[in-house]
């Protein structure tokens, strides 16, 4: 189904009279750079989402996560996001052989607003980059560089509605399935026991 087949809105103009004027403190707010108050937002972050897209426009949204302040601020137009280990799919590393445009969010436990870096990024390996982001005993293999182009706050409306923070409104556990049951039933590349001890292995050892 073509989803444009059900809306009127064909260019930027109509799509701003659907919505109506930017509000002066949002069209105001987007720097181009990272100010101080960016840098102590991410210095409180142990968590952010990175999006970026190939060259056909497939886009693609992976977590990072380390502890608070993990992502360095070099400069006031340049972070460096160190690569942890994972699954090895390296989505994005694959998108930005292609394609450099990034776009990041990063959230703090506990503040409804979120910080917003849009701009380009590339990988490296440059060990005098990377050896001060070592944890655990553990230098990464490689990192994101990320050139700010813009830089700002957004409003805490999504977390308010969703009351992310919100202890009471947390799941629990056992209320959904587990990683290794899904993956087993999706994959039938191995039974349940066998995926929820590569996991839980993984969990205990491949975190660095």
């Amino acid at each position: 189904m073509d989803a444009q087949a059900d809306t009127p809105i064909r260019d930027a103009a109509a799509l701003r009279g659907q919505f109506g004027p930017v509000g002066p403190l949002a069209a105001r707010k987007v720097l181009d750079h990272i100010d101080d108050y960016g840098r102590r937002f991410i210095a409180l972050a142990p968590f952010l989402v990175v999006a970026s897209a190939d060259k056909a426009g497939h886009v693609d949204a992976s977590p990072r996560g380390d502890a608070p302040g993990f992502v360095a601020v070099a400069d006031s137009r340049t972070l460096v996001i160190p690569d942890r280990r994972g699954n090895n799919r390296i989505d994005t590393f694959l998108n930005l052989l292609e394609s450099p445009g990034v776009g990041l969010i990063f959230l703090v436990p506990g503040i409804d607003e979120t910080f917003r870096v849009n701009g380009t990024a590339a990988l490296t390996q440059d060990a005098a980059l990377l050896e001060p982001m070592r944890a655990q005993g553990k230098v990464p293999a490689a990192g994101l560089v990320v050139q700010v182009r813009e830089a700002f706050f957004h409003c805490g409306k999504a977390m308010i509605r969703s009351g992310l923070w919100d202890p009471a409104r947390h799941v629990a556990r056992d209320t959904f399935p587990s990683l290794g049951r899904i993956l087993s039933d999706q994959t039938a590349a191995a039974d349940v026991a066998e995926a929820e001890a590569t996991i839980a292995d993984a969990y205990r050892t491949r975190l660095y």
